[in-house]
Order: structure tokens, then C-alpha cells, then sequence
């Protein structure tokens, strides 16, 4: 079986219950560089690009935020197990003082956001029934209230710390994401036995 794990901050967490598994994750821990471990079977990428490999049948099972999934609803992949680590808060902030975001809607009747999760906020604000502009932003997107481009901002957060550093607040919490175990829906029918044990191995730890 061939798991896809996350790089960055859940890839840890993630190789720790994947060593609960009795995989050997050594060569993955030393090895930065290396993106392909086939005898452990692991794949390493980007939590983003999970779904894609494990939609399309390059792995079996994997790793991934459920940020991830909320903002990509069309990856044909079974969310299988919360397994708990990675909390992080999707939020709505703008700069500190009088709320911009909410004056422009005063003023203009609209706002203007930037995010990395254009879907997510457009869903969220039409469900509270205001009326955006989203801005997608693949870098800092605490600049962008900032300079003054946008009215605020809608983004991933874990403590807040770089919101408050870049003189931002939080204003709305949307929703709260934590790391998920995926399947690829026929990989699930042809293994079912093995990653349902799988599954029942993660869930005790």
C-alpha cells in the first residue's frame, strides 16, 4: 500500500502515527530532499497536492488538512479518519481598529478579500449574505490589508501570532481544520481489510 504524507508542519505528527503502523519512517525523517520512498511505500509532498495523488490512484491512502478538502469538495476521495493533530482555525481578519471590511460594506456595499482559499470564503460569506471580491494570493497574505489592496483577509491560522504581528485581528472564526486520513475510493474497495485495519490502528493511537 502506498501512503501520501504531508511535508511542512503536519508531517511530523504524521510520521510518528505512521511508525504506530510499524512503518519504518527513518529514511523520510533524514532525507529533506528525497520526495519517493518505495520501500517503506511513502510518498512526501505538499498536504495541498495530497488529494490529487490519492484521487488519482498514485497512493492509496494519505494525509491531509481539512482545510484542504473544504477548499478542494471536488476531489473524488473518502475521508476516512479526524485524527486530531494539526488544529488550525480559518479566520476573517483585517487590520486592528475600526473595521474596514465592514465600513466598505457600509460604504460600497461590498468588500474586497484576499485569501489561498477562494472557495472557502466565497462560501462563507454568501451563506452570511455579503457581498466580496475575493483576491487569491498564493504568498503573505498579511500584506494585503496592509498596502491597503484589500478590506481584510481570510487565511489559516494556528496561534495567531502572525495575524497579531502584522498588526491584524481576527474578527470571524470560520471554521476549525485539523489533519485527515483519505482513501482513493477503489483502492478502499480492492484493500478494504487492509485499511480498515489501518483505520482501527490510527484510531486506538
Amino acid at each position: 500500500m502506498r501512503i501520501a504524507v504531508p511535508r511542512g508542519a503536519l508531517m511530523r505528527e504524521a510520521l510518528d502515527l505512521l511508525d504506530v503502523l510499524g512503518i519504518d519512517t527513518a529514511e523520510v525523517r533524514s532525507n529533506d530532499r528525497k520526495l519517493l520512498f518505495e520501500e517503506s511505500g511513502l510518498i512526501t509532498m505538499r498536504p495541498s497536492d495530497v488529494p490529487t495523488y490519492v484521487e488519482s490512484g498514485a497512493a492509496d491512502i494519505g494525509i491531509t488538512g481539512k482545510d484542504v478538502l473544504a477548499e478542494h469538495p471536488e476531489r473524488d476521495v473518502y475521508e476516512l479518519l479526524d485524527l486530531g493533530f494539526g488544529r488550525c482555525r480559518m479566520v476573517f481578519a483585517t487590520v486592528d481598529g475600526e473595521d474596514p471590511a465592514a465600513e466598505a460594506l457600509r460604504r460600497l456595499g461590498s468588500m474586497r478579500i484576499a485569501t489561498k482559499y477562494p472557495n472557502m470564503a466565497s462560501a462563507y460569506f454568501e451563506k452570511t449574505g455579503r457581498q466580496v471580491e475575493i483576491v487569491e494570493v498564493k504568498g503573505s497574505v498579511e500584506l494585503a490589508p496592509l498596502t491597503g489592496m484589500v478590506h481584510g483577509i481570510v487565511d489559516l491560522t494556528a496561534t495567531g501570532t502572525t495575524l497579531r504581528e502584522n498588526g491584524l485581528v481576527i474578527r470571524e472564526e470560520i471554521s476549525v481544520a485539523t489533519a485527515r486520513l483519505i482513501a482513493n475510493p477503489v483502492s478502499y474497495r480492492v484493500k478494504a481489510a487492509e485499511i480498515d485495519a489501518v483505520v482501527e490502528k490510527l484510531r486506538g493511537a
